[in-house]
């Protein structure tokens, strides 16, 4: 049955002025249902549209609260990166010792270059060397010790790229180079294993805990501003991607090849 028709009444007898009465009410009843629809629906929607903009708020601030770095995760997934140009140039040293024609020379000169922009100009030298070791040479006990054997050791890893720059981009990393090569990269992986190690242990845990927590967030603030500063855009994507490429060229991307064999049984 149509709208409209619904609306009219059966008279079995009656008038035209009943008939018209009747209709008009039923009119208006109809109009004050819809005006009452109406009013809830309007209402619902802007309930609904309250909780929606609430909800988006939310995750809004919290996706951004997340992807806030402090100042010692920045240092230390740096550290990752250079870690990971640790373990090529450990896979280079072996290729040395074993078959040094193996060994792409680009990718070795790849690694050195992004230790030297990544790690020594801008983590070593604009972090540390300005911001970190100053402050805990001004601390109480061992822990001030630590900045000029650090130091000391920043300078030997920048003698050390130049010496692989120097050998890898002339393209003759076999030959009587390689033994010292890869002599050199090991005692070069060694110390800078140790080197990290006590950094993000000891002195970046006694920089930290020597700050108030509004120095500290302002410090993580101040790294990136730096990061932006040398590079342009964001270094630690930057230096990922990379160290990644030359993961990939050195044959090093799948992490699973080098889980461990079981260790065997004790000998009874």
């Amino acid at each position: 049955m149509e709208g409209w028709q619904r609306l009219i009444p059966h008279f079995p007898s009656g008038s035209i002025a009943n008939c018209a009465r009747h209709l008009k009410g039923a009119l208006q009843k109809e109009s004050a249902m819809t005006t009452k629809r109406r009013d809830f629906m309007e209402t619902c929607m802007v309930g609904c549209g309250l909780v929606l903009a609430e909800s988006f708020l939310s995750n809004g601030l919290a996706a951004t609260q997340e992807k806030k770095v402090t100042a010692n995760e920045d240092l230390m997934r740096e550290h990752g990166v250079l870690r990971r140009a640790l373990l090529v140039y450990g896979a280079a040293a072996d290729r040395l010792m074993q078959q040094p024609a193996s060994l792409p020379a680009h990718a070795l000169a790849r690694t050195a270059r992004l230790f030297r922009t990544f790690g020594e100009d801008y983590h070593e030298r604009r972090l540390e060397e300005k911001i970190i070791f100053p402050a805990i040479r001004k601390l109480e006990g061992p822990v001030s010790r630590y900045a000029d054997v650090l130091q000391q050791q920043h300078d030997r890893g920048r003698d050390l790229t130049d010496y692989v720059l120097r050998v890898a981009q002339g393209g003759n990393v076999a030959g009587s180079n390689a033994a010292p090569l890869a002599a050199a990269l090991r005692e070069f992986n060694l110390m800078y294993a140790h080197h990290a190690a006590r950094e993000d242990t000891v002195v970046f845990t006694a920089w930290k805990n020597s700050l108030s927590q509004k120095n500290y967030e302002e410090a993580g603030e101040e790294f990136e501003k730096i990061e932006k500063q040398v590079f342009g855009h964001d270094g630690f994507d930057y230096a990922s991607k990379e160290i990644a490429s030359i993961e990939d060229e050195m044959g090093l991307s799948d992490i699973g090849r080098f889980t461990m064999n079981k260790p065997p049984e004790n000998k009874k």
